[in-house]
């Protein structure tokens, strides 16, 4: 299970396709309700979600797609590949293009909650509804959530060694890669994102997971995004409340997830976020982590059919 963690039907037709050679996948019948999921990262890829959820939202009435960005996952050999948002936005616009989508719902997982979000934004007239799935709105504030976390627990445990090496990420420039990448490497070192408590249909994905042909995805990161991001997105300082508000005003429904053992986001994040998108619109789940729809995958599904 760690391996996996270390990351991001019956009338079903399953397809693989391709835009400008980038990697695509879609479930269903294209006659029903468009659906577009965005992978984390930069760097990760779309394999996990793909292998034990997109099939399942499926069979509840929906035409998924999933892909992998330019220069990232299965697409990584796709080039020129220059990680902006605005060559991210023309391969989705490419692929709703491919697929003759006039308007589909995005589902944002971490990183690609930011991607669909500020995509909402530059192009709401293809947007029909945006789920933000372990999203964080202030990438700073997640930051100091995990080195917060981090430190009272090393606290605990009276461990001076890991105490001395946060005192240090302190230090560094918090827009830099090397402060994201050793904070993010503490998130995954204590745990943050997995939950403690997995129920039993969670523990059977899982599993399930770890014999699929997808897993040797799970753990796999391409360097260059996000590196390519920073350079030119400045992503590690990025702020989607603005980016929101201005979704919100332009008439798109917005729906949040976040799981309350997911070691990246506070209590106070998630109130925060409910207090910009809506209490009522945000859910905050226990017994769940970061990969909300493999932790909590019934009530994931069942979120996206009733909102």
């Amino acid at each position: 299970m760690k391996e996996i963690i270390f990351i991001l039907f019956y009338f079903a037709v399953i397809t693989t396709t391709t835009a400008q050679d980038l990697y695509v996948k879609t479930f269903g019948n294209k006659s029903d309700e468009p659906v577009l999921f965005l992978h984390g990262g930069p760097g990760y890829n779309s394999a996990v979600f793909e292998a034990t959820t997109a099939k399942t939202l499926s069979e509840k009435g929906y035409y998924v797609i999933v892909y992998d960005r330019r220069g990232e996952g299965r697409s990584a050999n796709v080039s020129p590949a220059e990680f902006t948002f605005s060559q991210t936005f023309d391969d989705i616009n490419k692929i709703l293009k491919g697929q003759n989508i006039k308007k589909v719902t995005l589902i944002g997982h971490s990183f690609g909650g930011i991607v669909a979000t500020l995509f909402a934004e530059k192009h709401p007239g293809v947007v029909e509804k945006l789920f933000l799935i372990s999203t964080p709105v202030v990438m700073q504030e997640t930051f100091r959530t995990i080195l917060d976390s981090s430190q009272k627990l090393y606290e605990s445990k009276k461990d001076t060694t890991n105490l001395y090496y946060l005192g240090l990420i302190r230090k560094m420039d918090t827009t830099s890669i090397a402060y994201s990448s050793y904070t993010f490497m503490h998130a995954m070192q204590n745990g943050f994102y997995a939950t403690k408590t997995p129920d039993e249909t969670a523990k059977k994905l899982y599993t399930e997971f770890g014999k699929d042909s997808l897993a040797k995805y799970a753990s796999q990161m391409t360097q260059q995004a996000p590196l390519g991001f920073l350079k030119n997105e400045h992503y590690t300082t990025l702020n989607l409340t603005a980016a929101i508000q201005n979704v919100k005003r332009k008439g798109i429904k917005i729906y949040a997830m976040y799981g309350k053992d997911d070691g990246l986001y506070s209590p106070e994040q998630v109130a925060a976020a409910g207090n910009l998108i809506g209490k009522e619109n945000v859910l905050y789940l226990g017994n769940c982590s970061h990969n909300l729809f493999m932790d909590r995958q019934e009530q994931f599904i069942s979120t996206i059919y009733g909102f």
